[in-house]
Parts: structure tokens; sequence; C-alpha cells
């Protein structure tokens, strides 16, 4: 797999085909592929909602109300809709549930190694919640990273998407329950195959030049 061409086709859908849909195994990959996406010391501060139904899709579809309507179409029509949330806070029984994890899936040849990971873990969290007291932030930060990953990731796949901040948050959080359980709702990625209706598809790519962006030393 050439990644290179695959950055440089992908693009941001702006129609979907609501009549194709992920096959199977693409939905698996795709659930996969939110669940290895790198982060902060491994901290995976997030959770997602995957919807894949019409009712599901319509639940979504809900945030993209006032303002937002022009946006309502592609949570409809994608195949996939996917909900990236960031934990609002960073508590010590997520930490725990990250190491136990770790040591679960045999990442820890002692209790010491353990320990050890335990503690730069923390660290890194306390850093951000006892001493900057942005931990919110740091855990949107991480789920930002996923979505960059999961957005390449679909291109790979040869599937369309498109990120969209443009919905109400609130509704969104409401629908689900999110804030009771220690989530917001960030980004929403619908996926699946553009439609010909689509006119981002056949526009050029634009990017700013090289020489304006990276700075070699």
């Amino acid at each position: 797999m050439d990644i290179v061409s695959v950055a440089k086709a992908r693009y941001s859908t702006k129609a979907f085909d609501g009549s194709k849909k992920l096959t199977a195994e693409q939905a698996a990959n795709l659930k996969t592929l939110l669940r290895y996406s790198p982060s902060s010391t491994n901290s995976q501060p997030w959770h997602f909602i995957v919807a894949s139904t019409d009712e599901g899709k319509a639940r979504v579809a809900k945030s993209a109300a006032g303002g937002y309507v022009f946006n309502e179409r592609k949570m409809l029509d994608a195949s996939h809709v996917v909900v990236f949330c960031a934990k609002t806070a960073i508590d010590d029984a997520w930490l725990e549930k990250v190491v136990d994890q770790e040591d679960a899936d045999g990442r820890f040849a002692t209790p010491e190694a353990k320990a050890a990971n335990h503690k730069g873990r923390t660290f890194f969290a306390d850093l951000h919640r006892k001493e900057r007291h942005d931990d919110a932030q740091w855990a949107a930060n991480q789920t930002y990273l996923n979505v960059g990953n999961f957005l390449l990731a679909m291109g790979a796949m040869g599937l369309d998407a498109v990120p969209i901040e443009g919905f109400d948050a609130e509704i969104l959080d409401a629908e689900f329950g999110l804030k009771e359980k220690g989530y917001t709702s960030l980004v929403v990625v619908p996926v699946g195959h553009h439609s010909v209706e689509d006119f981002n598809k056949a526009l050029p790519k634009s990017r700013l030049p090289e020489e304006t962006v990276i700075t070699e030393i």
C-alpha cells in the first residue's frame, strides 16, 4: 500500500450514496481501527458511538439542527456514522482500568513493571489534572489523534469519510446520555461511498506549499 497516495487522494466527502453499504468485514475493521489508534501514554480517553442502522443514524442526525442542518444528509445517507467522544475527566479508576487491561494483555513481565508503567502514566495524568487543570482538553487532544488516524485509514480501505464539527454537541450528548457517563461528543464522521452528486470529488486537492508549512533544519 502506498500511504502517500492515499493521503493525497482522500478528501472530505460532501454527499454519500445511501444505497452503498460497508461490507461486514469493512464494518469490523472500522471498529478495530478505532480501538488501535495511538494516544498519549496509551491513555485511550475516548468512547465511540457507531451508527449503522437508519434508526441509529437518525438519532445522531438530531444534532444537525438549526444552523447545522446542511450536515443532516451526510449523517443519514452514509453507511456508518461514528461519533468520537472524549472523557471529560481522567479519574484514577480509568487509569487503573487501562493498566489492568495492559496486564491482562501480557505487557508486563513482573508486578514491578506494571507498577512502574502505572506510575509513569499517572505522572502525566496528574500534570494535566492537578497542575494544568486541563485533563478534559488533554483527552480531547488524544481523541483528535484518533480522528486523523481514522480518516487516513478509511482512505486506505477505499472508503469515503468526512469529519464534522458542525453539529449541536449538547443535543448529541443528551441523546446518548454522554455527560452522565463522563464523556462529551467532539466529532461526527460519516463513512461510506460518495454520491455522484458529490461536487468535492472532482475538485483538485489544495494545500499550502511545502515552504510555508515545513521548516527543515
